[in-house]
């Protein structure tokens, strides 16, 4: 694949999803998948949440020119099997087919947190069972790979899960999730092309076109939301083209390659796990603790907001590209940078309190939190004024 191929299969998926949307919306309003105002919500007004749609159209359209072009058009076929790691390209679209189906579900009936994790297992399996695994990484203590033998299957159904999911939890203010997604595969299309990975390249690209085709409805103010059919359909994407960009790499930094370009979603679902855990709630439970609604609570707008994250999600990616692609103390400004951003995103958002408060309050319990505290507070007044209404 040359530059002028994957500027047309960028271009080919941005103007089909730009094209599909307006498609999904109407089908958004005719199964009433829409987004209700609500207290766990940011939406002031009612929006179709059926976005996946238009954007697994985008990629298929995109792949349906990749097609034609290889057979019309003399293009070199991106889908090549590694040394070590047959893949089964058509499966593998199966279990993003089937993630997208879970998503688009549970977007127009709502399933359960267990049946909904159940089929995310499901659709990263059929990804494993494509032979697409994280089968080994570079030893960096000596030369040669490190094998992990049959744990690749659970390895590697954990990986696209959880990149599915910490996509799903970031997604909360309009065209953050898209534009982190974009600045992603852009990130991992780069990548691709330094390690001549052309099937991860192809795929990331028209995976970058597509989320940004997506945010010419979706930025604020958005008139459709991607749901879950689209923010689980980009993470597992993004787990899947992350994969084929590392598989077997002799490299063994190009592992944070894809850690560092989902680095704030993956940071904001480690602190919404600890901050869940600490205040006794399930892990899946909605709260406003995320990295985006502090920013808000910091009196910035949502565009402003929109835009830091992606900001940050940048200088991430970037950093990860330059430590992969240097050595020695060449890579220390780059990690200094990572550290020293993160670092003060975290104290300056008051990102560990939920997790620290306890140990310094002068109360000294393990349960004062204040967002706990003022939840706790509105349920026992609206508890008196039931007893009242009851009464009377």
């Amino acid at each position: 694949m040359d530059w002028l191929e994957c500027g047309v299969l960028f271009t080919v998926a941005l103007i089909a999803t730009i094209a599909l949307t307006p498609l999904a919306k109407r089908l958004a309003v005719r199964l009433d998948a829409i987004d209700y105002p609500s207290s766990r919500r940011v939406n002031n007004r009612p929006i179709p949440r059926l976005g996946g749609a238009a954007i697994l159209g985008g990629l298929f359209v995109c792949l349906l020119v990749l097609f034609v072009g290889m057979r019309w058009a003399g293009w070199r076929t991106p889908f090549v099997s590694y040394p070590g790691m047959p893949i089964n390209y058509l499966v593998m679209l199966a279990g993003v087919l089937f993630m997208f189906a879970v998503g688009f579900v549970d977007d127009v009936i709502s399933l359960r947190p267990r049946i909904k994790f159940a089929g995310q297992v499901v659709a990263a399996t059929i990804v494993a069972a494509s032979g697409l695994l994280l089968s080994s990484i570079h030893n960096p203590f000596g030369p040669g790979f490190i094998e992990f033998g049959w744990l690749a299957y659970p390895l590697t159904i954990f990986y696209l899960v959880a990149f599915a999911n910490i996509i799903n939890l970031i997604d909360g203010l309009d065209g953050l999730a898209a534009g982190i997604c974009a600045i992603s595969a852009s990130t991992i299309f780069i990548f691709a092309i330094i390690t001549h990975r052309y099937d991860a390249a192809v795929f990331s690209i028209a995976l970058a076109g597509a989320c940004i085709g997506f945010l010419r409805y979706n930025f604020h103010p958005a008139s459709i939301f991607m749901g879950d059919s689209g923010a689980l359909t980009l993470g597992f994407a993004l787990g899947i083209v992350s994969l084929m960009a590392i598989a077997r790499s002799a490299l063994f930094m190009s592992l944070l390659v894809p850690v560092l370009a989902a680095g704030i979603p993956v940071l904001d679902t480690a602190f919404a796990i600890i901050r869940r855990v600490r205040a006794h709630k399930p892990i899946d439970a909605a709260d406003k603790g995320h990295i985006h609604h502090r920013l808000l609570q910091a009196g910035f707008s949502q565009r402003k907001t929109v835009l830091i994250m992606w900001g940050w999600t940048l200088i991430l990616a970037l950093c990860g590209i330059f430590i992969t692609e240097t050595t020695g103390v060449m890579r220390i400004p780059f990690m200094l940078i990572i550290l020293g951003i993160t670092i003060y995103m975290v104290v300056k958002l008051r990102l560990l309190d939920p997790v620290l408060l306890h140990h310094y309050h002068p109360r000294g319990r393990k349960d004062y939190l204040p967002d706990q505290l003022a939840s706790r507070r509105a349920e026992e007044e609206r508890a008196r004024q039931e007893n009242g209404d009851a009464r009377r």
